[in-house]
């Protein structure tokens, strides 16, 4: 993928390193995309394979770090002394904020088309735990997007598990992962995560499940729209679609539980099926088109 060119966000927060502060159970905020914080921390447990009691023990935190004051240093006449080295530039990082930068272009622009202004999410790069107003999250639960603050959450060590638990290697399969958060952000600014959350309340848990496939695939579709503009920015190369179709695939419900426990529970579905995930993120990716992206009026998504 040729994302060199894609302009930087500046919507992208650093948090590595840090830890939030306080500690305890995080149903202050409710970390959901839906429903509540148990339902959603039930969900990250069947997606990625983890008992959810293990997921609920692991989302603690503790008080941030307190930096050391800097030495005090003399002044140095200019060009003398040892120069500073050139600050790095973190490869992982840059391409967060290259594809996010992206996702704002495209967004704004099909916002723009129909009328109305897009509101670029924010992204905080964390690792470990990270606190929002959805709670304190562990990186046990892999990227998420909180509605209540508007902001992607992702612990780059996703992208590993991409490539070495999921089989699912290559930086368009990570762009996919980012814009796949970004469609969750386009899906609040829409109104249509707030009709989902007020229709899960009333639904029992299969029937909630049912319509939190259709929620996810949305934002699957919603990625392949983005692909489809990246692609004709001629930001694609050879194969990169295939990518993304293999890790849409990867992360199907099925493909996940028949690997942790051997078998599938279609009933037990929060994100759709490998099959599902790849039809909906090909039909945004041919049509380029938001409106293609329907899933709640389609009966068998």
């Amino acid at each position: 993928m040729r994302w060199g060119d894609f302009r930087r966000s500046e919507n992208v927060e650093d948090r590595t390193g840090m830890r939030p502060a306080g500690g305890g159970m995080p149903f202050g905020g409710g970390m959901r995309i839906g429903g509540g914080a148990l339902i959603v921390i039930v969900i990250v447990g069947l997606i990625f394979g983890i008992n959810p009691f293990q997921l609920l023990g692991m989302l603690e935190g503790g008080a941030p770090p307190v930096p050391a004051p800097a030495p005090r240093q003399q002044a140095i006449p200019p060009g003398s002394g040892p120069q500073a080295p050139k600050a790095t530039v973190d490869p992982q990082k840059d391409l967060v904020r290259a594809v996010l930068g992206n996702t704002e272009d495209v967004w704004s622009a099909v916002f723009k088309a129909s009328g109305s202004r897009y509101e670029p999410p924010k992204l905080v790069l964390f690792d470990e735990s990270v606190q929002s107003r959805c709670g304190i999250t562990g990186s046990a639960a892999g990227p998420f997007y909180c509605p209540s603050d508007r902001t992607l959450y992702l612990d780059t060590s996703f992208f590993r598990d991409l490539h070495n638990r999921f089989g699912a290697p290559g930086d368009f399969a990570q762009a996919y992962v980012i814009a796949h958060e970004v469609g969750h952000h386009v899906q609040n600014l829409m109104g249509t995560m707030g009709q989902y959350e007020q229709q899960a309340q009333r639904l029992d848990q299969r029937q909630r499940n049912a319509l939190t496939v259709k929620l996810e695939l949305q934002a699957d579709c919603y990625a392949g729209v983005w692909g489809f503009f990246a692609a004709k920015q001629n930001a694609l190369d050879t194969g990169d679609a295939e990518e993304g179709i293999r890790a849409a695939g990867s992360v199907g419900d099925d493909a996940i539980q028949k690997r942790t426990q051997g078998y599938a529970v279609p009933d037990a579905f929060t994100h759709g099926s490998s099959a599902q995930r790849i039809k909906w993120f090909r039909t945004g990716f041919q049509s380029g088109d938001p409106r293609s992206c329907n899933t709640f009026a389609a009966r068998d998504p």
